[in-house]
C-alpha cells in the first residue's frame, strides 16, 4: 500500500507564516525559501498570493526564483478570482502548482459555509474547473477538502466531493487533519478509505495539525496506507500547536527505510536559523533539534551508551549528532541518578584511569555532594579534582 516515493512538501512559507506573532519580510521569506532548497524538499508553498499585495508579491519573487522542477504551491480559496490573482503570482515557477481549498466536513457546511453539500459540490467544480481552464493541461491542481478529519459524520459525501474534484481536473487530493480531534488511527483509517477509493485517479497528500501532540505520527502512518506527499513545516511552525514537523518526520521516515532526498545535514542549523527568525526558542527537549537530547543521566543508560558510543547505533541514540549536522555529541554527566560507570567515562576521557575499588568511593562522595546541594550535577572539572584529591594515577 506504501507508495514507491514520499514527498515532502513544505508549508513553513503558507502555513507557518499566517501563525507568526511577526510574519516575515520579504527578505526573511527569501532567506527561508533558500534554507528549504538546501533541504531539498520536493515542494515549497510559498503562500496565499491572492490574501494581499504584500503576499502577492513575496509569492511572485519566490515563484521567479524557485529551482528548475520543483513544485511551488500558492493556495486560493474556491474563488476565481483569488485564483486568478493565485495563478498570476506562481505561473512564473519552472513547476507552479495551483491549490485550492475549500470545507468538506459537515460541521463546518452546516455551522460556517451555511449551505447544502450539493451546494458544496458545485462550488468546488466551478473553482476547479476555472483553475484548470486558466493553468493549462500540465499544471499540477490540488484540492484541499478543509476539515477533512471533522468529517466522520458525511464520510461518505467528503468521497463525493474528491471525485468531483479529481473530474474537474485536479490531480493532488490533499486530506488535511485542519484540526486534530482524534486519536492517529482514527484520521489514518480515513486516509486509507479514501486513498482506496481514490485509486490512481489522483494522488493523495496530507497535512494535519498538532493540537494533541500528535500530528508527526498521524503523518508518517498515512505515508503507509497511500500518502504519496506529506505536508510539513519547518520547527514544526503553524496555527496553534503548529503543524506536522519536518525534522521529526523525515527522520521517522528514514529510520524506517524510506529513500528520502532530503539534505539531512541542513536540519539542525536550519532548525537554529528559523528559530532566531520567529523568535521562538528551541525547547530542550525537543526531538532532532532539541539542546538535551544527546545527554545521559541514568545510571543504567550511561552504562549502555559507554559501550556503545562509538558505534553508528547506540544503545540509547536514534541516529547520530552529525547526521542531522549538529556538532555537539553524546553527553555522560554525573547527578545522584547516576551510577559508577559515569565517573569512570568522565575520567578516562581526560586520561585518569582510576582503580575498581577507588570508584565506589569517589562514587559515594560525588553522590553525597549531589544529594546535599540540591541534588544538583557534578560536573566533569570537579569528578577530576576529587580523584586528584585521593591521589588516584593518571
Amino acid at each position: 500500500m506504501k507508495p514507491k516515493q514520499i514527498k515532502i512538501q513544505d508549508v513553513t512559507l503558507r502555513d507557518g507564516n499566517q501563525a507568526l506573532r511577526k510574519p516575515w519580510t520579504l527578505e526573511e521569506k527569501i532567506e527561508v525559501f533558500d534554507l528549504l532548497t538546501e533541504l531539498r524538499v520536493d515542494g515549497i508553498e510559498v503562500g496565499f498570493p491572492s490574501s494581499n499585495e504584500t503576499e502577492f508579491i513575496a509569492s511572485k519573487t519566490l515563484a521567479r526564483r524557485a529551482p528548475v522542477g520543483i513544485p511551488i504551491a500558492g493556495l486560493s480559496r474556491a474563488n476565481e478570482t483569488e485564483i486568478a490573482k493565485t495563478w498570476e503570482a506562481i505561473q512564473y515557477a519552472n513547476k507552479p502548482r495551483m491549490h485550492i481549498v475549500y470545507p468538506v466536513s459537515d460541521f463546518s457546511i452546516r455551522h460556517v459555509l451555511k449551505i447544502s453539500e450539493s451546494e458544496v459540490v458545485q462550488k468546488i467544480k466551478k473553482a476547479v474547473s476555472f483553475a484548470r481552464s486558466i493553468v493549462g493541461k500540465d499544471v499540477e491542481i490540488q484540492f484541499s477538502g478543509e476539515h477533512f478529519g471533522d468529517a466522520i459524520e458525511n464520510f461518505a459525501f467528503t468521497k463525493e466531493a474528491f471525485l468531483a474534484a479529481i473530474e474537474a481536473g485536479a490531480n493532488i487530493i490533499n486530506l488535511p487533519n485542519t484540526v486534530e480531534r482524534y486519536r492517529p488511527m482514527v484520521f489514518v483509517n480515513m486516509v486509507k478509505e479514501m486513498k482506496d477509493f481514490i485509486g490512481d485517479r489522483a494522488k493523495v497528500s496530507v497535512h494535519t495539525h498538532n493540537d494533541l501532540g500528535m500530528a508527526t505520527a498521524t503523518s508518517v502512518e498515512c505515508a503507509y496506507v497511500g500518502a504519496e506527499q506529506i505536508e510539513v513545516a519547518l520547527n514544526g511552525l503553524g496555527e496553534r500547536a503548529g503543524n506536522t514537523n519536518l525534522y521529526e518526520t523525515v527522520i521517522a521516515l528514514h529510520q524506517n527505510g524510506e529513500n528520502l532526498g532530503i539534505n539531512f545535514e541542513r536540519i539542525y542549523p536550519t532548525a537554529k536559523r528559523i528559530a532566531e527568525m520567529t523568535g521562538i526558542p528551541i525547547g530542550e527537549k525537543t526531538p532532532i533539534i532539541g539542546e538535551d537530547i544527546f545527554s545521559h543521566r541514568s545510571g543504567i543508560h550511561q552504562d549502555g551508551v559507554a559501550k556503545t558510543i562509538k558505534q553508528s547505533k547506540g544503545a540509547y541514540r536514534t541516529f547520530s549528532p552529525e547526521f542531522v549536522g549538529r556538532k555537539d555529541a553524546e553527553t555522560i554527566s554525573f547527578t545522584n541518578q547516576s551510577g559508577h560507570r559515569a565517573i569512570q567515562f568522565l575520567l578516562e576521557k581526560r586520561g585518569i584511569v582510576v582503580p575498581g575499588e577507588e570508584i565506589h568511593r569517589l562514587f559515594e562522595i560525588a553522590k553525597t555532594i549531589s544529594s546535599n546541594e540540591n541534588n544538583r550535577e557534578i560536573t566533569e572539572a570537579e569528578l577530576v579534582d576529587l580523584a586528584r584529591g585521593f591521589a588516584l594515577s593518571p
